[in-house]
């Protein structure tokens, strides 16, 4: 596969008559995508029933002359404002029972049959018009699902729908008594209508509840996305794809994209940095204009899984944003490193938002590969770099990793509702696993809970994969180094705490009392490292690995299997990926700060994410510079 370049493009924004010279230039500069329309609703039907489209009609022909290929979207996250007089209660509530009002985007319930309908009905307009054109080689539904934390809503249209879900879930009114025990605090239902939302409680809500309305939360994205596959599906033969973003996670990602043809996320590196990644403040300092060196390529790996395989950067960062706290301008080169980063993790295409900064509206001031007024930003130059970097490399393949990494989405959501701790979080406890391995130079897939064939993987991870039935099988099955825990298998799948935790026939070391722990506790390891934030103490164990210094099991071994009794801190970390990897034969390497390893089939790709100069295998990186090999031959 030779991955391609593209841009994020909005016609609407811009004169007509500079829309040609645009296209010209966007080719110029190595581009071969071109992703519009998914906020043009407002353009698209200016009143209800009243379409236009003669203006998208111009921009397709024009675009399409000049030799790119279209990614149309779907304009569902920007419902005009005239739709709010068809559906005033269309808007989602959240969790203190204020609507989400017009003015913004994403202002719509999931829930909302009559918005969802209406979603649907202009997926098929644009199906019925531009589902057969051949210059639409591509459709992209909605954008951003879940972005400014609109997956959860409180509204009545999701009351009403909940309850049904549970009907459907539960059968009976007694069986979801049991199943959520309400027996506790007298909280019995006499029929699921009596069943409100989780939210306003005096305290905490039952966890079952809560999580319940979690899991129904996420199948309700999915089945708005279903609406609108549906509709196109019928009309188009063209692919299908989301643009997914980094740690968002209140929804299933592996259910929606089963789905889909192929899954993009819009990455933007130093936004992540400030905005929803922790690190204390010498990491996010030494990163400022880098991004963590391992936060893109975990989303990488996690949306290759989700689309099967087939993935894309919809979005890449160029420049400055305007959304985090602090906007820091990349290093030279930075823009490229990342487009390399995605590319050797197997993505079809890189697409960077945007073509021109926007002189108006909340977008202001987020950078694009042109300025306001037409002068090219130092991302065109980079972005045209990566075009010829992509000449020069041609194909790049994908083949199985050695490590596999098992993420769950209702994981994050078990520990989001119980998280005994104040900073136990799913998503930090699977990235420092993650983390580890890419120090250590490790290709890693992600693979859902769902797997059941790890044939050919020599290292398998599972921290805190809360209820999995059958996954320890699977496992155990695998005759490989495999690690599960802390608080793997420890709750059923209404977040109670079944007969024996972990709940696994494989693990003869049993959990006993839990602790979480504050920030600026550790408790020593034999032969180095801490164990923070999370301890469980274990009896039972046929073999204990690692201990701490006051003799408590922190590692356990049944056969192949581990079991993590504590939260690693990154020294520990080190050690227990170093340590599995060698009862595998499994090389490992002692990279440089800041350096990172891909290999891409017969690609080995190094990237330096630090802002210094670093020397590693007889070559000196530069800031921000990109390295790659082919049967021992530099390429790059």
């Amino acid at each position: 596969m030779t991955p391609a370049l593209g841009v994020c493009y909005y016609p609407e924004h811009w004169p007509e008559e500079i829309w040609a010279r645009d296209a010209a230039r966007m080719v110029d500069t190595g581009l071969a995508w071109v992703r519009i329309g998914e906020f043009a609703w407002s353009r698209l039907e200016p009143e209800p029933d009243r379409f236009d489209f003669g203006w998208l009609d111009r921009a397709i022909d024009v675009l399409a002359d000049a030799g790119l290929r279209i990614v149309l979207g779907t304009p569902s996250a920007t419902p005009p404002r005239w739709m709010l007089k068809r559906f005033p209660d269309m808007l989602a509530l959240d969790a203190d029972g204020h609507p989400r009002r017009f003015g913004a985007r994403r202002h719509y319930c999931f829930s909302h049959t009559g918005y969802r309908d209406a979603a649907a009905r202009m997926a098929e307009q644009l199906g019925e018009r531009y589902g057969r054109d051949s210059r639409i080689a591509a459709w992209q539904i909605d954008n951003e699902y879940g972005c400014h934390d609109t997956v959860l809503s409180y509204s009545d249209a999701a009351r009403r729908a909940f309850r049904r879900w549970l009907k459907a879930r539960y059968g009976t009114i007694d069986a979801l008594n049991t199943a959520w025990g309400t027996v506790f605090w007298s909280m019995d239902y006499g029929s699921f209508d009596d069943i409100d939302l989780p939210n306003q409680t005096v305290t905490q809500p039952n966890p079952s509840h809560d999580l319940a309305f979690r899991r129904f939360s996420s199948d309700q994205v999915v089945a708005f996305n279903r609406a609108q596959v549906d509709a196109l599906r019928a009309r188009s033969d063209a692919e299908l794809i989301h643009n997914y973003m980094g740690r968002v996670l209140e929804f299933d990602h592996f259910d929606l994209g089963a789905d889909l043809d192929i899954a993009s996320w819009d990455s933007y590196p130093i936004g992540f940095l400030s905005d929803r990644l922790e690190g204390d403040a010498a990491h996010k300092s030494a990163y400022l204009q880098q991004g963590d060196p391992d936060m893109q390529a975990f989303h990488h790996d996690l949306y290759r899984a989700v689309g099967r395989g087939r993935w894309w950067v919809m979005e890449q960062q160029p420049g400055p944003v305007n959304w985090a706290p602090y906007n820091p301008a990349p290093l030279p080169g930075m823009v490229r490193l990342w487009s390399w980063e995605a590319i050797a993790h197997g993505a079809e295409t890189v697409s960077y938002f945007r073509w021109r900064q926007a002189p108006f509206a909340q977008e202001q001031m987020h950078a694009g590969l042109l300025t306001p007024d037409d002068r090219p930003t130092p991302a065109m130059a980079e972005a045209r770099q990566v075009a010829d970097d992509i000449a020069r490399i041609g194909p790049v393949t994908q083949g199985q990793s050695p490590v596999a990494l098992i993420f769950d989405y209702p994981s994050d959501w078990a520990w989001k509702v119980l998280p005994q701790g104040a900073d136990f979080d799913y998503f930090r406890l699977s990235f420092a696993a993650y983390r580890a391995c890419r120090r250590a130079g490790l290709n890693i897939d992600i693979l859902p809970a769902s797997t059941r064939d790890f044939t050919g993987y020599r290292l398998i991870l599972a921290p805190g994969l809360a209820h999995a039935p059958g996954l320890d099988d699977a496992l155990a099955r695998s005759a490989t180094s495999v690690l599960i825990g802390p608080r793997s298998l420890s709750v059923t799948a209404d977040l109670t705490i079944p007969a024996r935790r972990p709940d696994s026939a494989h693990v003869t070391a049993r959990i006993d009392q839990v602790e979480s722990l504050p920030p600026d506790h550790a408790r020593s390891v034999k032969g180095g490292g801490s164990v923070r934030h999370w301890m469980e103490t274990l009896s039972g164990a046929d073999e204990v690995q690692i201990a701490t210094d006051t003799g408590a099991p922190v590692l356990t071994r049944d056969g192949a299997l581990h079991y993590l009794a504590g939260w690693p801190d990154d020294t520990l970390w080190d050690r227990l990926i170093r340590m599995l990897c060698a009862k595998q034969d499994l090389p490992v390497q002692t990279l440089p700060d800041g350096l990172r390893l891909r290999q891409a089939g017969d690609l080995q790709v190094a990237l330096n994410y630090a802002s210094t100069e670093t020397h590693w295998n007889g070559i000196t990186l530069p800031p921000a510079g990109v390295a790659a090999w082919r049967d021992g031959k530099q390429l790059l």
